[in-house]
């Protein structure tokens, strides 16, 4: 169609396409959906070959957080029954990011839960950042800790830190329905203070919370505006407990049309597909590896994803490979944009890196993953970088977390649902393994 010939071609060259033609996107038949992915991956390896991204979660706290966001399991007065602790030390946050690593990540995200850090939380942070680090330098390391203060930034790329993460989640229209401890501009400012920072600038969305085309388009011209150098796009995971445990406004197939939206208005940034995409996109989880080019591996902050392995042999199985320790995400160009001009940690040395088409490359190569580009992409967080509880239990203040006996695995409450337009309830799991439990990780 006349569509995805003119977004196609904009995207081959990097460029924009119209707010009319992002909202035509998403108003696709099932029919056409086919095309659609087709003309989004090919978009998709113009700027990053057949790589993906693996990105792996560390909950360094969990709850204890006086916000309200809709969305999250942690938010105060939540009634999920999610796992409750206070800071991870940096020994155990290390050997959390460890199992990360082993299973193929090559970015960890240092997420914690809350308004914002205090000084004495950065300390914290930049000790775990540094004991990352040195067990392997070539580690990226992404902080997700909520609103930033002036210099706090700064001293987390002085730390070693590669990347921030603040989502702004929806759009500025629809912001205060969702959240009203904060606002819309306070995600802005901190985004724009890590970027300032020389930090790469991570920001993303969250489909399913009952948001119009509209503010979809909205948000995502937002993030392009900002210069978001990673957009994860997280599709809601409605825990019981919160407001939004009954929208259910999702199927693969809408999943499949949001990720190419996203892909078309942000042809040369690294799109992660983050929370919810067991949930959502179900079997239909490796046409959105043709789209985009980051998943996270394993389990999520606060609900199970699916087992590493299963995560590693779809990219495998789909024809995809892991992209390597040694290559960098962004094409030249974009890592040039960030501060210094430099590579980031995932950039080898020289003239250029990684395996993707650079940004000089003549349309008609962009299926063929050759090139160098350099820079670094990230991000993590993804129910929008805090959230959590405020009437914490008592064993949840021990300042280094080990449940005294870890839960097992349990299911969200709801009826197992279908298939098509039929939600699947069952799917949605609290994770009770992994970082502040005695429970190995799912990776």
């Amino acid at each position: 169609m006349d569509l995805l010939d003119t977004l196609t071609a904009k995207g081959l060259r990097g460029e924009t396409p119209t707010r009319e033609e992002a909202l035509a996107v998403l108003a696709t038949t099932d029919d056409e959906l086919l095309d659609v992915v087709a003309a989004a991956g090919r978009v998709r390896r113009r700027w990053f070959g057949r790589r993906v991204k693996l990105n792996y979660l560390v909950n360094l706290k969990s709850g204890l957080c006086p916000e309200d966001c809709s969305y999250c399991s942690q938010r105060l007065g939540s009634k999920a029954g999610i796992l409750k602790y206070t800071w991870l030390k940096p020994g155990q946050a290390a050997e959390a990011a460890k199992a990360g690593v082993s299973g193929g990540a090559k970015r960890v995200c240092l997420v914690a839960s809350g308004r914002g850090p205090t000084d004495r939380d950065i300390d914290r942070v930049t000790d775990t950042i540094t004991a990352i680090k040195d067990a392997d330098p070539s580690v990226e390391v992404c902080a997700c800790l909520g609103l930033l203060s002036d210099n706090q930034a700064e001293r987390l790329k002085a730390a070693g830190a590669d990347a921030y993460n603040h989502n702004l989640n929806t759009s500025e229209g629809t912001y205060g329905a969702i959240t009203t401890t904060h606002t819309y501009a306070d995600r802005v400012d901190t985004v724009r203070k890590a970027h300032g920072a020389g930090l790469s600038a991570c920001s993303g969305l969250i489909a399913g919370m009952g948001e119009s085309d509209e503010d979809l388009v909205d948000v995502v011209f937002a993030l392009r505006e900002l210069g978001s150098d990673s957009v994860p796009v997280n599709f809601l995971i409605p825990f019981e407990g919160t407001p939004l445990a009954k929208e259910w406004n999702l199927t693969p197939q809408r999943c499949l049309r949001i990720l190419s939206m996203v892909r078309f208005v942000n042809p040369d940034t690294e799109v992660r597909i983050a929370g919810g995409r067991e949930v959502h996109l179900r079997t239909l989880q490796p046409l959105g590896l043709h789209v985009a080019n980051s998943i996270f591996l394993g389990d999520y902050l606060t609900s199970e994803g699916q087992a590493g392995q299963a995560d590693l042999d779809m990219i495998r199985d789909s024809g995809f490979e892991v992209e390597g320790m040694g290559e960098a995400t962004l094409p030249r160009h974009r890592a040039d944009a960030l501060a210094g001009g430099g590579c980031g940690t995932g950039a080898a040395t020289g003239g250029g890196c990684g395996s993707g088409a650079a940004s000089d490359t003549p349309a008609d190569a962009a299926d063929a993953p050759a090139g160098g580009p350099c820079g670094t992409g990230g991000g993590c967080g993804p129910c929008g970088g805090h959230g959590g509880t405020l009437d914490a239990e008592p064993a949840a203040a021990a300042e280094a977390p080990g449940l005294d006996e870890p839960a097992e695995l349990v299911e969200v409450a709801g009826p197992a649902g279908g298939s098509g337009d039929e939600s699947r309830t069952d799917l949605v799991r609290v994770r009770r393994r992994g970082a502040g439990t005695e429970l190995a990780p799912n990776a």
